[in-house]
């Protein structure tokens, strides 16, 4: 919503484009490889992805330009690395705001100030403030540039049927509907998915009664020295609140994002009304006695919840973001685990359809991201119980522990909301696990250790594809056209860094997780390690992992 007089799209920073229909050009008997239903930041990403492996698609949005106010605005360190796997990320670190901290405080006191890990050997920041226009638009400049893309925007994807060789979608645009076939489909539309409501599919978990005012003010603030850090703020109990909770992030432009807690007292609909949300902001920036004007921007309201599907794969679809979960924004999980999303859907379809893989490649996507997202309820369940008690049990046991914070500084990690860090798949079906216990090192299935090198970063290294890294003098003689094999001195930094010795030899996958390690390497080994993460590759592939001439 935009104060009285301004449209949906009327911004006081960022300039609306407004995109057209396209013409009726395709064949709907040809079906293409495939169809993403969504251009949002996942659905776009999950195309760029595509796209870097050579796979077009088409993607499908029933709006004429991007979402409108700041919505999902923090970005992990992982997902910057998904911006630079598809190429975009100079954009991104040009225009959003990093930082490494935040503090929280109680009734006008400080318990908190903690600050998520950083050094020199990590090559992005642990978070970036940045509003989601300008994610979407660094995204769409990208997607415009990619023949491989094609977009379809005011095309409402209105039915969704399959047998199984392909998927139908129904599509209205504004001249008519028409028939859609897709080899499969990436279904990437959002909390209130129309392919997965078609389908007959639920989310199944828990709501949380807490809501959340969001808002938009745009206010310049007196830097403090020279080099104002940007510091993520949020207030429990606060005079102009009481009994709720205030966050307050810093964003480009001069904007700065306002989340307040809506009392029990109040309506959604009182909560919503201009006055209201003027007032609300006012007592919020006395609080914090910042004095210098502001305009207000937009605003929303939102709930805490954390739903699911049991499945991510419905045959030929694939549900993807907030199509296949629901998850509160504390500790900043919602759109970063939509990103990891499209990455690990993109680079396995891409692999299937190229013919590298078989199908059952497929199958490791639930497994995995759904994996993720139990682990990122259970965080953040956490965090919303805190945030917004659901009991009045809840609300006595989360007020003792920040009164109990006032005087005693352990008490105020109660209040630390964790931020989002990659999933481990361990337990996944296409990695393989250790054969003998290692002291030190990623494990199977984490984010491999990115190191800082004379020439740059580890992580420049490492193949599009996967990268075998080996350690000592006589790499594994193996080749694949997908596979890049890097030597490395036994005795030094990076060895140490992966607890390796002579022969020692680790598997990255694509998306920078670890498919399998040993501690002594041969051909035979990374053999079957190729295979398991490709999903058992099976015989007729051509170009399996060989021995090396």
């Amino acid at each position: 919503m935009r104060p009285q007089g301004r449209a949906a799209t009327d911004s006081l920073y960022f300039n609306y484009p407004q995109f057209q229909a396209p013409a009726r050009a395709q064949d709907p008997v040809v079906p293409v490889p495939v169809a993403i239903v969504g251009a949002g930041p996942v659905g776009m990403t999950a195309a760029l992805t595509l796209a870097r492996w050579g796979v077009p698609c088409v993607l499908l949005d029933n709006k004429s330009t991007f979402n409108d106010g700041s919505r999902a605005i923090c970005l992990a360190r992982q997902s910057f690395h998904i911006f630079e796997s598809v190429g975009v990320v100079d954009a991104f670190l040009h225009q959003s705001l990093p930082y490494l901290s935040g503090r929280s405080f109680y009734r006008g006191q400080q318990i908190l100030e903690f600050f998520m890990p950083d050094g020199p050997d990590h090559k992005y920041r642990p978070m970036y403030n940045l509003q989601q226009q300008y994610t979407e638009a660094f995204l769409y400049e990208a997607v415009a540039r990619e023949p491989l893309i094609e977009v379809r925007w005011q095309s409402e994807v209105i039915e969704v049927a399959q047998d199984g060789a392909t998927a139908t979608l129904t599509v209205q645009d504004p001249e008519g509907s028409y028939p859609m076939c897709a080899t499969w489909v990436l279904a990437a539309d959002g909390a209130r998915s129309v392919t997965r409501s078609r389908r007959g599919l639920r989310l199944k978990g828990q709501n949380f009664e807490g809501r959340y005012i969001i808002a938009d003010i745009r206010m310049k603030r007196q830097p403090q020295g020279p080099h104002r850090p940007v510091v993520r703020l949020a207030l429990f109990d606060p005079d102009c609140r009481r009994g709720g909770t205030v966050l307050v992030h810093e964003q480009p432009d001069h904007i700065w994002r306002i989340d307040y807690q809506v009392t029990a007292d109040e309506s959604e609909e009182e909560a919503l009304e201009e006055d209201a949300i003027r007032s609300s902001i006012a007592g919020v920036l006395a609080d914090l006695g910042w004095t210098e004007p502001w305009q207000l921007e937009w605003w929303s309201i939102y709930s805490a919840n954390t739903l699911a599907l049991d499945d991510y794969r419905d045959g030929r679809i694939f549900y993807i973001g907030d199509s296949a979960h629901i998850v509160p924004i504390f500790g900043v999980r919602g759109l970063n685990n939509g990103l990891a999303d499209a990455q690990n859907i993109g680079w396995k379809l891409a692999m299937v359809l190229q013919g590298h893989a078989p199908e059952g490649l497929l199958d490791s996507y639930t497994p995995e991201r759904r994996g993720a997202t139990m682990d990122v309820f259970a965080n953040a369940s956490q965090s919303s119980r805190f945030m917004t008690p659901q009991t009045r049990g809840w609300a006595l046991m989360r007020d003792a522990a920040l009164s109990l914070a006032l005087k005693h500084p352990f008490a105020g990690e109660f209040a630390n909301p964790r931020n989002m860090t990659p999933y481990t798949y361990a337990e996944s079906p296409i990695v393989m696990a250790d054969a003998s216990p290692w002291r030190t090192g990623p494990g199977v299935g984490a984010v491999a250790h990115n190191l800082r090198l004379d020439t740059g970063f580890l992580s420049d290294l490492w193949g599009y594809g996967f990268t075998l890294m080996c350690f000592g003098a006589r790499p594994v003689p193996v080749e694949h056209p997908l596979l890049k094999v890097l030597r490395f001195d036994a005795q030094g930094p990076i060895a140490q860094a992966y607890g390796a010795a002579e022969g020692s030899a680790y598997l990255i996958r694509p998306d920078m997780h670890v498919a399998a390690r040993w501690h002594s390497a041969d051909v035979a080994q990374v053999q079957a390690g190729f295979r398991c993460a490709m999903g058992g590759a099976a015989e007729h592939i051509q170009d399996a992992v060989r021995v090396a001439a």
